[in-house]
């Protein structure tokens, strides 16, 4: 085992420091088969992605500090039950050797700033998800990477283990939730290199307690061949939800209703609830049609507000009542809620936005993965579906 894992837990406790009222909830057990979320007793996840400050020139911004814990409780008052952190790892182009874990700043700091991260949303009653990403220095998409040979191959799954199992220990010793084991490795996850990844997810079991998942990208999950070593089937949700440009609310709604059927069958054929590790809309017009585009690349960008709050209840109402759905994470804030150098206007974020209202109406409903529903309470599934919630 690295020397780095090996001294984490000691120098955690000095990098963190103590910070009452922010005392890790009881860990969580996943039931057996696609129903298992609600065995936990935490309810379904009500999640928003609170990413990194990416820009080494804003010390000072980033997770564990007084503007991270101040995203924290803007995710609470939201109505989130549940934030996503995400610290990043270096590779620099799809033939990688190995991972470096320096991101913005030194790879100990990141460590501690995560970790104080962490202990700001349990201080604030919300539970924690750690994701580790790959961050692909020439702009390619992680998916993608190929070592090469199978050398090749073992050199790169020896050190993204090492990367990955020093990211689960910081999750074990913040008190961490629910830890992911990657993000969208299509190369590796669903071909026959996937060997070394369940080595991998075992490893990560060996030193991280609690459950585990893996975040597969939505066109190739129903390919991925590990989803039997997880607790929760992960998924970055970006379906597209209609073909053509135009597409009214109940189309949208249609596109969901595929959604849920597809991931529903693939829950049970797994025996393995579905989160949706990532979902998100841009602010434009059709933001449905090709949810995956990033808008960093945009130009000429027509602003829609309406587009996005409607795509958010097109994905989401069809779920409300499915049993095997555990829970979604909005993709996503930011460590800072005023930096708005992370992305445009046109951009994911639904802060102050219409989309932010449909999120609040769908925290504040009843969803299956909450147990029996409260005497009384109106039918989630009509309610989402337009009498008086999304």
């Amino acid at each position: 085992m690295s020397p780095w894992i090996v001294g984490a837990s000691a120098a955690l406790a000095a990098i963190v420091g103590a910070r009452p009222g922010a005392a890790a909830p009881a860990p969580l057990r996943v039931g057996p088969g696609a129903t298992g979320w609600s065995a936990t007793g935490a309810g379904a996840v009500r999640g928003v992605t609170v990413g990194p400050i990416e820009s080494a020139l804003h010390p000072g911004h980033g997770y564990g500090t007084a503007r991270s814990a101040r995203a924290m409780l803007e995710a609470r008052r939201l109505g989130a039950s549940w934030v996503s952190v995400t610290p990043f790892g270096r590779v620099l182009d799809l033939r990688p050797s190995g991972v470096d874990p320096t991101f913005e700043a030194p790879h100990a700091e990141n460590r501690g700033a995560v970790a104080r991260a962490v202990h700001q949303a349990h201080a604030e009653g919300l539970r924690v998800m750690i994701v580790p990403h790959l961050w692909v220095e020439n702009g390619e998409w992680r998916a993608l990477i190929d070592p090469g040979d199978d050398a090749a191959w073992g050199r790169w799954a020896a050190s993204y283990r090492e990367w990955v199992v020093g990211w689960a220990a910081v999750a074990r010793d913040a008190g961490a939730d629910l830890f992911s084991v990657g993000v969208e490795l299509r190369s590796w996850a669903t071909t026959p290199r996937a060997t070394s990844l369940v080595e991998v997810i075992r490893a990560v079991r060996a030193v991280y307690p609690g459950p585990v998942t893996y975040a597969a990208n939505w066109d190739d999950v129903e390919s991925t061949v590990v989803l039997g070593e997880l607790d929760v089937i992960g998924v970055n949700a970006f379906f597209p939800l209609a073909e053509r440009e135009g597409a009214r609310l109940p189309d949208l709604v249609d596109g969901g209703r595929r959604v849920a059927a597809k991931m529903g069958a693939l829950a049970r054929e797994w025996q393995r609830p579905v989160l949706f590790t990532e979902i998100g809309y841009t602010t434009r017009r059709d933001p449905a049609v090709k949810p995956w585009e990033w808008p960093d690349s945009m130009k000429d960008v027509v602003v829609d507000e309406a587009a996005q709050a409607d795509a958010y209840s097109g994905l989401l109402a069809p779920l409300v009542e499915e049993e095997w759905f555990a829970g979604f994470f909005v993709w996503r804030t930011y460590a800072d809620p005023d930096d708005l150098s992370q992305e445009a206007e046109w951009g994911f974020s639904p802060r102050g936005k219409l989309a932010e209202l449909v999120l609040r109406d769908a925290f504040s409903t009843h969803w299956a993965a909450d147990g029996p529903r409260p005497v009384g309470h109106a039918l989630a599934r009509d309610a989402a579906l337009g009498v008086g919630f999304f």
